[in-house]
């Protein structure tokens, strides 16, 4: 997703995943066996000088209280018992914070609340597919670590005969507060000052919903996040398909608190460590994610 409250995404997490089940089930179609992520998670081995520098405030009881929004698979989702986040984010920012000697621990939330309650303190740090933009970057410092695109998706065959470069009248599924949605929403007054029908967009709080309504035929299509949306068509064994290509590439951030610039730094150079040492890489190949991979992370990149 990239996001823009929050600014990203898209995906399949536990609810979208059983639904999909659901609904290929009753098309007597066997559901893909092939599972990204599987395996023993990839770790990193703590630096000591790099831990030395955590603020003694984040470093005190040993975690970093981390929000995400455990609906936006490949990159953040409820693993089967309901309860585990998992997600190339997820393992990836595990090996940041082992770097640095600490522990993540997740909360799971509603999108567009992890960036206020970074804020508010809430949460040390928001780890949820969150594309880097200056909206963003006025409340929040943001460490690059990944970069995506925004890709559309529908059913098999496109039967809504959805044409990305004119989608007027159509109905188009996003999650609420992505970049998504900014970029749909810009599409559908394009169409109204030509005189032609609005975009009905359907804004859902979960990726998951999102993806489900594609699948149901309720949706005609779905803008998300390029990794997600692939991992949800992957998943889909053949009931959807991705449609155009992949446009508008920017990085995704890690979320810290403004007055957290220190801490910020600190999170950039354990970035730096793992590509490195290569964890980096195992994270991000073991969910077949690698595409997305940055050499350089940067504090607050303005392009």
């Amino acid at each position: 997703m990239f996001r823009i409250s929050g600014g990203r995404r898209a995906a399949l997490g536990v609810t979208g995943a059983a639904l999909l089940a659901l609904s290929l089930a009753g098309c007597g179609e066997k559901e893909s066996t092939e599972q990204p992520g599987a395996g023993p998670s990839v770790t990193a081995a703590a630096d000591s000088a790099l831990a030395a520098k955590v603020p003694d405030a984040i470093k005190a009881d040993g975690v970093i209280k981390v929000g995400t929004d455990s609906t936006y698979a490949p990159a953040e989702f409820l693993d089967a018992d309901g309860k585990t986040v998992v997600g190339f984010d997820i393992e990836l920012f595990n090996a940041v914070a082992q770097k640095l000697g600490l522990k993540a621990e997740y909360e799971s939330a509603p999108f567009d609340a992890i960036l206020p309650g970074v804020d508010s303190g809430k949460y040390e740090v928001g780890v949820s597919s969150f594309t880097i933009n200056a909206e963003r970057m006025k409340t929040v410092n943001m460490v690059s670590y990944f970069s995506a695109g925004t890709q559309w998706a529908t059913k098999a065959g496109n039967p809504a005969k959805v044409d990305t470069e004119n989608a007027c009248g159509k109905k188009i599924a996003v999650q609420v507060g992505t970049v998504q949605l900014d970029d749909i929403t810009a599409r559908s007054k394009k169409c109204t000052d030509a005189g032609k029908p609005a975009i009905t967009i359907d804004q859902y709080q979960a990726q998951s919903d999102a993806t489900a309504a594609v699948v149901s035929g309720k949706n005609d299509a779905m803008l998300a996040d390029s990794p997600v949306g692939a991992y949800a068509v992957k998943q889909s064994s053949g009931q959807l398909e991705l449609l155009g290509d992949i446009y508008e590439s920017a990085p995704y951030g890690y979320a810290v608190k403004k007055d957290q610039a220190a801490f910020a730094e600190v999170l950039k150079e354990a970035v730096t460590a793992v590509i490195a040492d290569g964890t980096y890489q195992g994270a991000l190949k073991k969910w077949g994610v690698e595409g997305g991979a940055i050499t350089t992370p940067a504090l607050n990149p303005t392009s």
